[in-house]
């Protein structure tokens, strides 16, 4: 799976999560940047990445992340 690739099926979960076609993501995307972007929705966006991409981040995983580039690196090193 390429980076592009990742960020298109990403872009895809965030619509889905957040119920907002406009949304799309990059590397500095942070939850400052998406107005519903709380701690309850940043649990649904987890699991539906999880899904999404057939990973499982650990706890520690989700707290070091500080930007959806981060998170990209993860799910990328987890399907190699």
């Amino acid at each position: 799976m390429t980076r592009e690739e990742a960020f298109e099926k990403l872009n895809a979960v965030f619509r889905d999560v957040f119920d907002d076609e406009s949304i799309t993501v990059n590397d500095s995307t942070t939850a400052d940047d998406i107005e519903d972007w709380d701690s309850l929705s940043h649990i649904n966006l987890v699991e539906s990445v999880e899904d999404e991409f057939e990973v499982k981040f650990s706890m520690k995983d989700v707290v070091k992340m500080k930007n959806v580039g981060e998170m990209v690196d993860k799910i990328l090193e987890m399907k190699k």
